[in-house]
């Protein structure tokens, strides 16, 4: 069989296949493009299953292009709060808001168009204009590369270029006239149900007979791919702060600055470890020396608070950074006293850590983000959660506001603080492991931590 004939095998047998095989999705009930476009970029790096509930919740909070432009962005991320890489909830919004004003809120259907919308890449850009409008435009993702690689035994490292533009070029010419909406989800189904990864499902293809990479016995070692740089571990020490008084009932969390990783979200304070920890993959730092500078660090952004012990390990995943965490429960403590005897202990540490800030900060700020991928919260003690130091002026008691939701800045970092109880926890965007960390604390989870 010649390549042509190949590729009307392949055309012709996968078509057929969907119609009978496909999944019912809630985004492929509605030719809608907004639609579309939200599930696109909800499904990057994401599983299906897991964007399903999102999907359905974003949409009915935010139904149309113009609801998702005029709504606040800490509404927008608390909506995407779990599902990892919150760029794209920024960019997604950044977006809705170019539609608006240079399309007049409707999706446009020019390949240039779209592409220029933020966040919009060569494959959403593709997947938008073919499915919501059925355009012969190639969509082409890790899934489809990875069937094209084995059907056509194509041996090009997936991670190039030029092997992106030749899979383009390819898949183009597959798509049948006027099916390129059923075409391009199709392959994508493909990919996601049968031509998985790892373990594919030959006897199951509809197109097996014609898979040149089933043929030559090259299925398990297809497609060529780079492998990527490992991640750089960080070991981080964490503080829940319990309030006293006023804040009796509410623990501290900080808003990260307004550019960088996590841009915005809230999240409980931390800190990098004395800098020789935090080169090394494994071992996390001695108690006594963790909260000795944990106490020093929050002392510096003007809160005193004693470190009463180890409440649990977390772990939070980047695409290029693992910030393995140690939790630690806290004391609000009197700020008119003098320095806690802890965090004095912790000066030598900080200072020595305060030197190394400008290039860890560097490195820290801008780092892609991704999603995490933590299990369930545990127990504290034996149990994990898996998912900047600068000196400063103390701030006074009279910069203390007693209301729940007052807005502290810190002196060091210029950072901005809150004391928040559980009914807040429905309006603040936190990263899923913070999230857990909270929501175990309010639970009672870390009650038990050195009594």
């Amino acid at each position: 069989m010649g390549l042509l004939e190949q590729k009307r095998h392949f055309s012709v047998n996968l078509l057929d296949w969907y119609m009978v095989n496909r999944r019912d999705l809630p985004w492929r009930r509605h030719n809608n493009p907004y639609f579309t476009w939200v599930s696109e970029i909800m499904l990057q790096q994401t599983r299906v299953d897991t964007v399903i509930p999102y999907f359905n919740r974003f949409i009915g909070n935010f139904p149309t292009v113009q609801a998702l432009a005029e709504a606040p962005e800490e509404e927008v991320l608390k909506n995407w709060e779990g599902l990892g890489y919150y760029s794209r909830a920024r960019n997604l919004q950044a977006a809705a808001r170019q539609v608006m004003e240079l399309h007049g809120g409707e999706m446009p259907q020019d390949k240039q168009a779209v592409f220029a919308l933020k966040g919009v890449g060569p494959y959403t850009a593709g997947a938008i204009l073919s499915i919501a409008f059925n355009q012969p435009q190639p969509a082409v993702d890790g899934n489809v590369m990875r069937v094209l690689s084995r059907y056509f035994l194509i041996d090009e490292d997936i991670m190039k270029g030029s092997t992106r533009v030749l899979m383009e070029e390819l898949a183009g010419e597959l798509i049948p006239e006027g099916r390129a909406r059923d075409f391009n989800q199709a392959l994508m189904e493909l990919g996601a149900l049968v031509c998985t990864p790892k373990a594919p499902h030959c006897l199951t293809c509809p197109v097996m007979e014609q898979c040149s990479g089933r043929i030559a016995g090259r299925e398990l070692t297809l497609p060529v791919k780079t492998k990527a740089k490992p991640p750089r571990p960080e070991q981080r020490l964490v503080a829940i702060v319990e309030g006293r008084g006023a804040h009796r009932g509410r623990v501290l969390v900080r808003q990260r600055p307004a550019t960088g990783l996590l841009a915005r979200m809230w999240e409980l304070p931390h800190v990098l470890a004395a800098p020789a920890a935090a080169g090394k993959a494994a071992g996390p730092l001695a108690d006594e020396p963790a909260m000795a500078l944990l106490a020093g660090s929050l002392w510096a952004e003007g809160f005193a608070a004693r470190p009463e012990g180890l409440a649990t390990h977390a772990e939070h995943v980047f695409s290029h950074i693992v910030w393995s965490l140690q939790v630690y429960k806290c004391t609000e403590q009197d700020q008119s006293n003098e320095l806690p005897l802890i965090a004095a202990e912790a000066r030598a540490a900080y200072d020595a850590q305060a030197a190394t800030r400008e290039g860890t900060a560097a490195s820290s700020a801008v780092s892609p983000e991704s999603a995490t991928s933590p299990s369930e919260p545990g127990t504290p003690h034996a149990q994990n959660i898996s998912t900047s130091l600068n000196d400063g002026e103390l701030l006074a008691p009279s910069d203390v506001s007693d209301q729940a939701l007052s807005t502290l800045t810190g002196k060091g970092d210029g950072l901005t603080y809150r004391w928040i109880g559980p009914e807040d926890m429905d309006k603040m965007a936190f990263p899923n492991i913070f999230l857990k960390l909270i929501s175990s604390y309010f639970a009672g989870a870390y009650d038990d931590v050195n009594e």
